[in-house]
């Protein structure tokens, strides 16, 4: 699946890339992984609820997770963050 990373989040994994070179590799991996087959368990995506509707998740290890939604066939990243961060706001 093709997808698009919104500006806001390209400033945090800039940031990431400066202080976590090894969570940057996970990000390009799962990324690289989403486009092949975004259904690939390792990915574990899932559909979120609540104040989240409509929006989907991917971990990127078992803390961190990037958040989408779906425009078409395309997926829009726009968050990332531990699980507490992302699923809070």
């Amino acid at each position: 699946m093709n997808f698009q990373i919104s500006p806001d989040l390209e400033k945090k994994l800039q940031k990431i890339k400066v202080k976590d070179k090894q969570l940057t590799e996970k990000v390009q991996k799962q990324l690289e992984l989403f486009q092949k087959n975004y259904f690939h368990p390792s990915l574990r995506i899932h559909k979120l609820s609540g104040n989240l509707e409509n929006i989907w998740s991917i971990a990127i290890d078992k803390n961190y997770r990037m958040l989408f939604f779906l425009s078409g066939k395309e997926a829009y990243f726009f968050d990332i963050g531990t699980h507490d961060q992302v699923y809070k706001k």
